[in-house]
């Protein structure tokens, strides 16, 4: 009969489980840069009501915010392959899509994910800024652009910091539905090594593991980086 709990199997596969990290953390901070980018451009467009665009940007963040992950990541990674076929098909090029590594579908998928929520996060914390900073930016001269990137943006990043913090370590947590599209992060890695013994149990609990330390290495940083913050705020007071 065997071990009902295999502890020896479950701390010899670790570092084969760790060899997912790099696919995690790619999929995490890529996908946060450019769903930052998204967001500010998002934000923007619904705080200066641009027409068309901000119905557009409506419905794209309302359609993310409103969907689970895992459907939009399916969607993109089935969806995509039969889009880039269709414009073969009618524009006579030639997309071999099979040639699309499947970490190229998840980057996209989670990016623009991460974009919808982002938007709404970067607006809150634009409009929070005092609208004096903004009206002091035109008395001496400033246009609306340099305003922005000068006075309201750091405010607001400085707003916004504990938002993004808790928005990204849920990113990295919701990294490990890529395993759905083959991408073998950490949870990737522990489904195949389980399989491998059928032991599922003890690899879930070290993806668990891993990905637990991954965020308290990420919340140390970042409580370090809001000291620093709040340290910088209390010296230009003085």
């Amino acid at each position: 009969m065997g071990k009902i709990f295999d502890v020896e199997f479950m701390i010899e596969i670790i570092p084969d489980i760790l060899k997912g990290i790099p696919y995690t953390l790619t999929l995490a901070v890529v996908s946060f840069i450019i769903g930052l980018f998204i967001g500010l451009i998002g934000a923007l467009i619904k705080i200066y009501r641009v027409p068309v665009l901000r119905l557009f940007t409506g419905l794209y963040v309302s359609f993310f915010r409103g969907t689970p992950l895992i459907v939009q990541i399916l969607l993109f990674y089935y969806g995509v392959p039969i889009l880039l076929r269709i414009i073969n098909q009618k524009f006579g090029t030639s997309f071999d899509v099979s040639a699309v590594p499947a970490m190229v579908f998840m980057l996209v998928a989670f990016s623009v994910s991460a974009g919808a929520y982002l938007t709404e996060s970067i607006r809150a914390a634009i409009i929070s800024v005092d609208k004096g900073q903004l009206e002091s930016a035109y008395s001496v001269g400033m246009n609306t652009t340099q305003a922005m990137i000068r006075i309201v943006l750091p405010q607001a990043i400085k707003v916004a910091l504990p938002v993004f913090a808790n928005f990204f370590i849920g990113l990295l947590k919701d990294t490990s539905l890529a395993f759905a599209a083959s991408v073998t992060e950490i949870m990737g890695q522990a489904k195949i090594e389980a399989g491998r013994a059928s032991r599922f149990f003890e690899a879930y609990i070290d993806a668990a593991l891993i990905y637990w330390a991954i965020c308290i290495v990420f919340e140390f940083l970042v409580a370090k980086l809001e000291k620093n913050v709040r340290r910088n705020e209390r010296g230009m007071a003085k």
